[in-house]
């Protein structure tokens, strides 16, 4: 479980989370463990010289580990010689103690035998089923029983398979997935089991060769090794080693355009780069602790001595760098979490030899294909020339490789799979089994760029004054047959990815652009929820079936959202993208405003049943249509005319979630939220309690409710909300897919934000392969489709699998966005904005950089003419005093005071590292 100081800082990217309750377990049964915080005020601190700090990084860079790239982030390696030592010391007694006691275990429990033996309560959990790449390690990393006379192994070799199974069953390993802190990459974590604290692995050997993301045994090592800590959300210096809950593991957990909604999670690494000082360490998450409350609680510590599956690809972007006399270079991935790798002199450039010098700021892609336990470094072969660091092609490619995007153009037998007279028109069978909705008045309302129109709207007014509302999906299972090769791909697939310049489809583009694209005055296959609702939204009938559609218009969300601002006017021909004759656009704006008024009744009576929206901004750009580059960026608006799009397709997911369980209670593929983390949540009430924030974390409705009240009347009132939002997103656990006979308690199936029983994703068969597979449920549920050639198990294995793709395709898309801002800030930079604090540490400070919707870490020592520093807690309230030089050393300095909430401004510039940028602090104003 994260270092709950993690609440205040937010350099956001994507979160997973393990949860207590789909093990069984209920939240929160680990004893409370509260601490009496007096005044606490420390000394200020020197800020230190550039000179003092690249002697020190220079120091450090001479001794630094081996894994990780070779030019670290300066202020990450900028540390303090003495405290190093004092690790170094504090690790050959934990060595010693290791050998004496490596044969000890911490029992993790009963729950854990049940998992293995596949008698969880949730019937989701079974023993490890390693893939043979795995379970069948090579000679050189399984055990063996004398090493004279063979290299020092710096790694421990790997169990074998047997003895993994007999120590999972015995509760004395603990199976997860590995999560590595991308700013201290010595730093990882394995979820427990039973939803309490994390194991934490300290140090690139407990790790044992594992990377980012891989499933892992770990072995927990004896209590006298465990981690100090207490229940302070905010106590920490760069040296604890604590760590968001999943700041680096790619899953999602947010709200699509119109997915449900559920805090958007990005990676949050709360680790202070900062020049280390010495004081004692201390934790948030109290994890285990018996006897009273002054006792200090303890984090478990483990070591990896088994991986499951390796999950990572494998593959890293970075650069290479000649080494004299050796018939291997050396290749640098550019994320320090990824080992260096020896690769051979062949796979480079054929004048690298001579001429290393020109590839300096080449980017390369490098596969990983061995690490052995003798060596620090793998052994790995380059895969490609990527172009010049810093050009957004080359970069985008890398950050796709990266995460193991396909994206290759489509074989020629999955083409094959495709209609293949031209022009294609819907034959005379397809029709005859369809109710034909041609002549109603249904359109699309999307972004204006979109391409892949996968649903579309109507609504008419009847007789008795109800309203007969339809979504309309495109029918995507029509054309992609189980089973196929066009089929595999999809699920190998499972997501369309998103980036800024472009998509990467999971369809040929003759499907998702044309083919099952709702394009207007088309006819188009679609699969379709309508009801008979009343003006107030209650439900009168609901009605399942394929059908055919003509969608008279293509409305944007500008379009629909003028409609609805000026629900009077009287738009012309030229106002609107063409229409169909057969529909005025009078019509079509009745239709539109309707729509709106039942989707306001829908919402109200949504968040007044408990739901739960956590809003974060969202940077979008504007691109040259020739170059691609950016040109301009903004805060993307959610408005009404989002928000009726939304309400549509969560009434048609839910429906669709009912009838396909109802029909289907064993192989139904659903999708569930967790309730949050009990004993985060627990730190942040008290926290927010000592700030002041009347904040209600008792459901989801209640949070909901608090976060929606007004945080002062004055221009910044917004802002607040977002820094508070963020806060309150961090305890929050990702939505995930299932298949339901893999749980067989209902109460496992609920949906946390949205707070229902049932929901699953209908509405997006185009860019999801998870809809697909409920498209071809509700056609078998409703007899108009085969059933299901799938099993249980078949369909939870690719449950999971549209989980991971849709993780990688969220921080793809992530990736690409702060690529294309940081182009933007080289572009057209230094930007001036003001910014408010979200989180303060002992050495730097998180802000949100109003004008732009960004999160950025402030350092104190990058800060020009700063003298020193006074960090200091108040309870569980961070403050911080920055002292300024005046130029006049008779004068004394200024002081500037920083908590949460407090009001900066700040400058956006570019580093020398191709596109990244830094956020700096304005000097106070009588400074200037």
């Amino acid at each position: 479980m994260a270092d709950t100081s993690n609440y205040l800082h937010t350099d956001q990217k994507i979160h997973q989370a393990t949860c207590a309750d789909d093990q069984g377990m209920k939240p929160g049964m680990l004893e409370k463990h509260a601490t009496a915080e007096s005044h606490k005020a420390a000394v200020p601190r020197k800020v230190p010289s550039k000179q003092q700090q690249e002697r020190s990084e220079q120091d450090i860079k001479g001794s630094t580990s081996l894994v990780g790239s070779e030019e670290c982030d300066a202020q990450q390696l900028s540390g303090s010689c003495g405290e190093e030592k004092a690790k170094k010391k504090s690790k050959k007694r934990r060595s010693k103690r290791n050998v004496e006691k490596k044969d000890m275990g911490a029992s993790c429990g009963p729950e854990v035998d049940a998992i293995v033996a596949g008698k969880s309560p949730n019937k989701n959990v079974k023993a490890p089923q390693a893939p043979k790449e795995s379970l069948h390690q090579k000679d050189k990393d399984k055990p063996t029983k004398d090493c004279r006379g063979s290299r020092k192994l710096l790694f421990e070799e790997y169990m074998f398979t047997e003895d993994v199974s007999a120590g999972l069953k015995r509760g004395e390993l603990i199976q997860g997935a590995l999560r590595i802190n991308p700013k201290k990459y010595k730093d990882a974590f394995v979820p427990s089991p039973d939803g309490s604290a994390d194991i934490f692995l300290d140090g690139i050997a407990a790790r044992n060769r594992a990377l980012n993301g891989d499933v892992v045994v770990v072995k927990v090592l004896p209590p006298e090794q465990w981690k100090a800590v207490n229940g302070d959300i905010n106590e920490r210096t760069p040296s604890s080693q604590n760590a968001p809950k999943a700041p680096d593991v790619i899953v999602e957990a947010h709200y699509n355009e119109e997915d449900e909604v559920v805090s958007k999670m990005k990676n949050a690494s709360l680790h202070d780069k900062a020049p280390i000082i010495t004081q004692s360490v201390k934790h948030a998450n109290a994890c285990f602790t018996s006897g009273s409350s002054s006792e200090r609680a303890m984090q478990r510590t483990g070591k990896v001595v088994f991986i499951v599956e390796k999950k990572h690809s494998r593959a890293a972007s970075g650069f290479l760098k000649f080494l004299p006399n050796k018939n291997f270079a050396m290749f640098s991935p550019v994320d320090h979490r990824v080992p260096r790798v020896n690769v051979p002199l062949a796979d480079c450039p054929a004048d690298f030899i001579s001429r290393p010098g020109d590839y300096e700021n080449t980017l390369f892609i490098c596969r990983i294909t061995q690490w052995s336990a003798d060596n620090n470094f793998a052994e790995g072969r380059l895969a490609k020339t990527l172009g010049q660091a810093g050009e957004i092609e080359p970069e985008t490619e890398g950050i796709l490789t990266e995460y193991d995007v396909d994206f290759s153009e489509f074989s020629k037998e999955v083409l094959n799979c495709l209609p293949q007279d031209l022009p294609w028109s819907i034959p005379d069978h397809a029709l005859s089994k369809r109710r034909d909705l041609r002549n109603e008045c249904i359109f699309t309302i999307d972004p204006a760029t979109a391409r892949d129109l996968d649903d579309a709207l109507s609504c008419k007014q009847l007789s008795d004054g109800n309203f007969e509302v339809g979504v309309h999906i495109a029918d995507v299972s029509y054309f992609v047959e189980e089973g196929n090769a066009l089929d595999e791909i999809a699920g190998q697939r499972a997501t369309s990815v998103y980036l800024v310049q472009k998509v990467i489809p999971m369809l040929p583009r003759l499907l998702c652009e044309e083919l099952c694209s709702l394009n207007p005055l088309t006819d188009r296959l679609t699969f379709s929820v309508i009801w008979k609702l009343s003006p107030e939204g209650k439900i009168l009938s609901e009605w399942f079936g394929r059908t055919v559609i003509c969608s008279c218009i293509k409305l944007s969300y500008d379009h629909a959202q003028s409609m609805i601002e000026a629900p009077n006017k009287h738009f012309s021909a030229e106002e609107v993208p063409t229409c169909s004759p057969d529909h005025s656009i009078h019509e079509i704006q009745e239709a539109v405003l309707n729509l709106h008024n039942i989707a306001k009744q829908l919402r109200a009576q949504r968040f007044e049943s408990g739901a739960l929206r956590l809003d974060q901004l969202k940077l979008s750009f504007t691109l040259d249509k020739e170059s691609s580059m950016p040109q301009g960026c903004y805060i993307y608006q959610y408005r009404d005319s989002n928000k009726l799009v939304e309400e549509f397709m969560l009434l048609a997911n839910m429906a669709v979630a009912h009838q396909i369980y109802r029909t289907y209670p064993e192989l139904a593929l659903l999708r569930r939220h967790p309730p949050p983390q009990s004993k985060m949540v627990d730190d942040l009430q008290e926290f927010c309690d000592q700030m002041g924030l009347d904040v209600d974390f008792s459901s989801s409705g209640a949070l909901h409710r608090s976060l929606n009240e007004s945080f002062g009347d004055d221009e910044y009132t917004a802002a607040r909300k977002e820094v508070l939002t963020n806060m309150c997103s961090r305890p929050m656990q990702m939505a995930v897919y299932f298949c339901s006979g893999a749980l067989k308690d209902e109460k496992f199936f609920r949906h946390y934000a949205l707070n229902v029983p049932l929901y699953t994703h209908f509405t997006s068969p185009i860019r999801r392969y998870a809809d697909v597979i409920v498209h071809r449920l509700l056609a078998a549920s409703i007899d108009c489709g085969p059933r299901l050639n799938r099993s249980g198990e078949e369909v939870h294995k690719q449950s999971s699998h549209c989980n991971d793709r849709k993780t990688a395709s969220k921080r793809v898309q992530e990736l690409s966005s702060e690529l294309f801002f940081g182009v933007f800030v080289k572009e057209c930079g230094p930007l001036d904005s003001e910014a408010m604090v979200m989180g303060v540490l002992d050495q730097s400070f998180d802000v949100l950089v109003l004008r732009y919707g960004v999160q950025k870490r402030i350092y104190c020592n990058s800060l020009e003419g700063l003298k020193a520093v006074n960090f200091r807690k108040v309870g569980k309230r961070p403050e911080m005093t920055l002292f300024w030089e005046t130029g006049d050393p008779s004068k004394e300095s200024i002081q500037q005071e920083i908590s949460i909430f407090t009001l900066l401004n700040v400058q956006l510039k570019a580093d020398r590292v191709p596109m990244k940028y830094s956020a700096v602090l304005k000097r106070p104003s009588a400074l200037v």
